[in-house]
């Protein structure tokens, strides 16, 4: 067993009420005790003042967060199968919606990989799409969701 740990940090503003729901989101995310991401709730779901467009909300935290775990695992098994890896990028996106019990969740996730390779060893699309079938599978964040996860390979 692994366990992993983020600090989550919120602070009342000294003018704000608080219960009259007109109080600033943002927040911050802290790891390891010395990196911090400045955190919001989603402008799409809190509107400005009381949210940070510049923030990172959970929700695209979650879709970064699959898409990296993703990415680390097809990069491992490129590696490990000798094929050359120059730039990978992948514009994921997350779709929120009713889930089957009718309520607002993070329903799907798209992944768009988009990667460089180089070298002799430049696999076909049917070798990359069981590459990224089994990156998918071994991801310990998709394992986690019961969101759907698809995989788009951008050539």
């Amino acid at each position: 067993m692994t366990e992993y740990y983020a600090e989550i940090l919120w602070n009342r503003g000294q003018d704000e009420i608080y219960t009259d729901n007109k109080y600033s989101r943002a927040h911050q995310w802290k790891f390891n005790d010395d990196i911090t991401v400045a955190a919001t709730a989603s402008p799409h779901i809190v509107p400005a003042p009381y949210s940070v467009a510049e923030n990172v909300d959970p929700e695209q935290a979650f879709v970064a967060s699959l898409s990296s775990c993703h990415m680390l695992f097809f990069l491992d098994l490129c590696a490990k199968k000798s094929i050359i890896i120059d730039h990978y990028q992948d514009n994921a996106v997350g779709i929120m919606d009713k889930n089957q019990e009718g309520r607002i969740a993070m329903t799907k996730v798209i992944l768009r990989p988009k990667v460089t390779f180089s070298g002799d060893n430049i696999p076909t699309l049917e070798e990359q799409e069981i590459l990224h079938d089994k990156a998918h599978h071994f991801c310990f964040i998709a394992n986690s969701v019961k969101s759907e996860v698809v995989t788009e390979i951008i050539s």
